[in-house]
């Protein structure tokens, strides 16, 4: 049984029938107020276990299918949202529609069972299918785009959380070798500290040592003796090539 759409006999044609649409049958609103042009076909039998309510009790039995059929479907129609119902709803319909067209007879006892419901075309109005496809395209580009963003921000976010990981790794590895030199260097102090108590003059002269060590390592030294070198007729060498510019230096400058 056709629903939503009808054949006339036409012999020019090769099979000889011509497709009519039956808009006052197809023509259906949805749960979010958009129209959907459903066309569908519902194989349906005489219930061989009861056909005597067939036969007694309803009467015009294709009528009623036919009635109960598109009642059905537009209650379940009426329930969807459009975007839905043109794309993955499809197999949930055609299911809920049985279903409920079998629990509408089975009250009427009318002895009938529906074998399937198949839907034909779920279609927006002739007049919007244009504005339709453009929406549908949208979505799809919308999603697209989600799908790219979401993979490089899974590309992107480890990415970041590693180089966090490494900066906070070595900063608590600088943390740790600084707080381990103050530590020592503490230490060190409080050495000395208990050295210079015991013998204030000793270690200041050791220090004193110790730090001109370090200043004038590397460096030339002129020593001049100067206990040794006043009126004893000791006349002191200054070795002054090595520490004054070479002649040609001083002529080109």
């Amino acid at each position: 049984m056709n629903i939503g759409s009808a054949f006339r006999q036409d012999t020019r044609t090769a099979n000889g029938q011509i497709p009519l649409d039956l808009p006052e049958e197809s023509l259906m609103l949805t749960g979010d107020e958009n129209i959907a042009d459903v066309k569908f076909v519902v194989i349906w039998q005489i219930d061989p276990v009861r056909p005597q309510d067939y036969a007694f009790n309803i009467s015009n039995q294709p009528e009623t299918v036919k009635a109960v059929a598109e009642s059905a479907m537009r209650e379940v129609i009426g329930r969807g949202q459009i975007q839905r119902i043109l794309t993955a709803d499809r197999p949930k319909i055609e299911a809920d529609v049985q279903e409920l067209m079998q629990k509408v007879l089975n009250g009427y006892k009318a002895g009938i069972l529906v074998l399937q419901v198949q839907l034909q075309s779920v279609d927006p109005p002739e007049q919007v299918i244009a504005a339709f496809k453009d929406v549908t395209a949208a979505q799809q580009d919308k999603d697209r785009l989600q799908n790219e963003a979401d993979a490089y921000a899974n590309r992107v976010v480890p990415e970041a959380k590693g180089k966090a990981a490494a900066i906070k790794q070595e900063a608590e590895g600088y943390k740790l070798q600084t707080v381990a030199e103050a530590t020592g260097q503490v230490s060190r102090f409080n050495q000395i500290y208990e050295q210079y108590k015991k013998a204030p003059e000793v270690t200041r002269e050791r220090l004193y040592l110790e730090t001109m060590e370090r200043v004038l390592a590397g460096m030339d030294k002129i020593i001049l003796d100067q206990s040794g070198g006043q009126g004893q007729g000791v006349v002191p060498y200054l070795p002054l090539g090595p520490l004054t510019p070479r002649a040609g230096q001083g002529d080109r400058k």
